[in-house]
């Protein structure tokens, strides 16, 4: 059974699925192609009669060495949208807008475990998923083209949701992003952007990335893309090389990145993008914005897992594998403090402190600290941290995403997750938290505040506690998550 809504641009027909509305596929820009490529955003064009939106639109190009088994982009219209909603004709239901994470280089809004049908139908809002652009097309620093093209694309979608989300039962006034890894380093940008101001009313935001560049490293770091592509890397030049054979320029120097020492900390990571301080865009980092207080009158949801980096040593084949002299890198590498962190973690081995140092640089501290300046700045924000373990993995990276959606088979979950009915127990608390936030703006715990740091432990059973990583937190204390310098 079909059914109707009309937008700006015209009439779209979805399908009833569930008791629930579902649209699929609907422009909220213009292809970002042809003389459009690397341009910011534009809104989509108009068509007469009815558009079908029942299938996923494209995804945008991205890397298939990162993540194998992304799927290959077969069509041009990268920039679209999807609702689901349990009421076309009501008026007045909150609106949740997720904001897909990927290491800013892969990510598209079909994955599966984005399916937003158990949110929409439990919680009683309307959930919109959207496509942004990612790599060299949507945060490459490019001559002649504006920054953080991605972020612009997230703030076109977030318009498209003011003008049109009530036609779908959805309340302009009442939206809640959220989102994780780069799409919490997203939202922590977008909380930080005048362009995005006005646009969301609460954010959640999982897993904080601490990566964002300087003007000079992004530069570099795009001469280097370019080069490998046999072009300067201004739009013109970029614009003749196709989106495939540019993502494979993308790959080669991703492989490689631990050769470009000038890049600093980023040369050990395995990704080459994050959003630029750019001046324009975005004006300065995030802690540095909220602690001003740019946020303050937007409730704020953040928290991190336990064992963020185990994933990604999982992925590069190392559990059990790190030595002393890999230990002692990563500690040179990213601790504030390296001797201050052997000292901290007495009798710790190789292997947990060159996870704790990864996983406090890249997710954690940089979680802690958006907090804190939140709260500095007398803003209202909630601390979570997910301590429910995956038998192989322990409360990893990414754990919380099929748990927050619900989506528990399939993808990443059948990777993550052993134990169905502990994950299910866990993500039925979860889930009413995230939608009961969007709803009211109470998650179900204390607001943190600096002198109690009060914290919601997510696990089976949950519990309220100070934050409990305070060793690392006095550790980091101190440290300010600039943006991210080219060195010499």
């Amino acid at each position: 059974m079909t059914v109707e809504a009309v937008t700006a641009s015209g009439t779209v027909s979805g399908v009833r699925e569930d008791g629930l509305a579902v649209f699929r596929g609907i422009p909220f820009a213009r292809p970002p192609v042809g003389a459009l490529r690397f341009a910011a955003p534009e809104p989509p064009e108009r068509w007469d009669g009815v558009r079908p939106a029942t299938a996923f639109g494209p995804p945008p190009p991205q890397s298939s060495a990162l993540a194998p088994g992304m799927p290959h982009t077969t069509g041009d219209d990268w920039l679209t949208c999807n609702i689901w909603t349990p009421d076309p004709g009501a008026g007045g239901l909150p609106v949740m807008v997720w904001i897909y994470g990927g290491a800013y280089i892969i990510g598209h809004s079909s994955d599966p475990g984005y399916d937003g049908a158990l949110l929409s139908r439990e919680g009683g809002v309307v959930v919109v998923t959207f496509n942004y652009r990612v790599a060299m097309e949507g945060f490459g620093q490019i001559e002649g083209a504006p920054a953080n093209r991605g972020l612009l694309d997230q703030v076109a979608a977030l318009t498209w949701v003011r003008d049109n989300i009530a036609a779908f039962g959805g309340d302009p006034g009442d939206v809640t992003v959220f989102g994780e890894s780069a799409g919490a380093g997203s939202i922590a940008a977008l909380l930080a952007m005048p362009r995005a101001s006005g646009l969301f009313h609460r954010a959640i935001a999982q897993s904080v990335p601490g990566t964002f560049f300087s003007t000079a490293l992004a530069d570099d770091i795009s001469a280097a893309i370019s080069a490998e592509a046999g072009v300067r890397p201004a739009r013109q030049a970029l614009a003749a090389v196709t989106p495939d054979r540019l993502m494979k320029a993308v790959d080669a120097v991703a492989a490689t990145m631990a050769r470009h020492s000038r890049w600093g900390p980023v040369a050990h990571t395995p990704t080459p993008f994050s959003p630029v301080v750019d001046g324009d865009v975005l004006p300065r980092t995030p802690w540095e914005a909220l602690a001003a207080g740019a946020a303050r009158d937007i409730p704020l949801i953040t928290g991190h897992n336990r064992d963020e980096y185990r994933l990604f040593i999982a992925m590069d084949g190392l559990l059990g594998q790190i030595t002393d002299d890999r230990a002692a890198t990563a500690l040179r590498t990213f601790a504030p403090d390296p001797q201050a962190y052997r000292d901290a973690f007495p009798g710790a081995s190789a292997e947990t402190l060159y996870e704790l140092v990864h996983s406090d640089w890249l997710f954690r501290m940089p979680t802690i600290h958006l907090a804190e300046a939140q709260a500095a700045a007398g803003g209202r924000v909630h601390l979570y941290k997910l301590a429910w373990s995956t038998p192989a993995l322990g409360a990893c990276h990414a754990l919380d995403v099929p748990l927050v959606w619900g989506n528990l088979v399939g993808g990443i979950a059948d990777l993550l997750i052993g134990d169905r009915t502990a994950a299910e127990e866990l993500s039925g608390k979860i889930r009413p938290a995230w939608t009961g936030f969007a709803t009211s703006g109470d998650p179900g715990w204390p607001a943190y505040e600096p002198s109690r740091r009060l914290t919601h432990i997510l696990d089976t059973p949950s519990a309220i506690t100070p934050y409990p990583e305070e060793t690392s937190r006095v550790l980091w204390a101190d440290h300010t998550f600039a943006a991210l310098a080219l060195t010499s």
